[in-house]
C-alpha cells in the first residue's frame, strides 16, 4: 500500500538523509543544556527543560548505532510528539521541510536487521537521494532502543 502525498521535517545523522511526518515535529531548538540522568539507557543522552518541561533527549546516533558525532559538531534538537510524551532527537543538521508525491513512496528491503525495520516506515526516492521515514514512536521508544 502506498501512502498519500505527505510533508516531512527533514535532518541529518551521519551520512544519511531522513524525515519525520510533520504533524509529529513540535519544534526545532539550537542545542540545550542537557542533564545527564544517571543508570539511563544509552541512548539517552539526558534531560532538558523546554519551557518548564522535562524532556528526555535522545543521541540520533547511538539510536540508530551510527560512529559518535565528532567532537567539533554540535548537533540540534529536533523535538517530536512522540506517544509518550516530547522526545528531543539530537541530530546533526536540520534540513527543510518537503512535500512528497506517493508515486516516489518504497516499503524497505526485506533484508534489512530487524531493529532497522522497526525504526524506518519506509523510503521516499527523491532526485538526488533518499530520504528515510523514521516512525517518531518507535525511534521515542527506550525500551526497543536497547535491542
Amino acid at each position: 500500500m502506498t501512502p498519500d502525498p505527505r510533508q516531512f521535517a527533514t535532518f541529518h545523522v551521519a551520512d544519511l538523509f531522513f524525515g519525520v511526518d510533520v504533524p509529529h515535529v513540535q519544534e526545532v531548538l539550537p542545542l540545550q543544556q542537557i542533564t545527564p540522568v544517571p543508570q539511563a539507557p544509552d541512548t539517552v543522552e539526558g534531560l532538558i527543560n523546554l519551557r518548564g518541561q522535562i524532556v528526555i533527549a535522545l543521541d540520533m546516533r547511538r539510536r540508530l548505532r551510527l560512529p559518535p558525532r565528532a567532537g567539533d559538531r554540535i548537533p540540534m534538537n529536533i523535538v517530536i510528539r512522540a506517544e509518550d510524551g516530547p522526545v528531543s532527537l539530537l541530530v546533526d543538521d536540520i534540513g527543510d521541510v518537503l512535500d512528497v508525491g506517493a508515486a516516489a513512496f518504497e516499503a524497505l528491503p526485506a533484508g534489512l536487521d530487524a531493529w532497522a525495520r522497526d525504526l524506518i516506515r519506509g523510503v521516499y526516492k527523491l532526485k538526488d537521494r533518499l530520504l528515510l521515514i523514521l516512525d517518531a514512536d518507535r525511534v521515542a521508544d527506550l525500551i526497543s532502543g536497547e535491542t
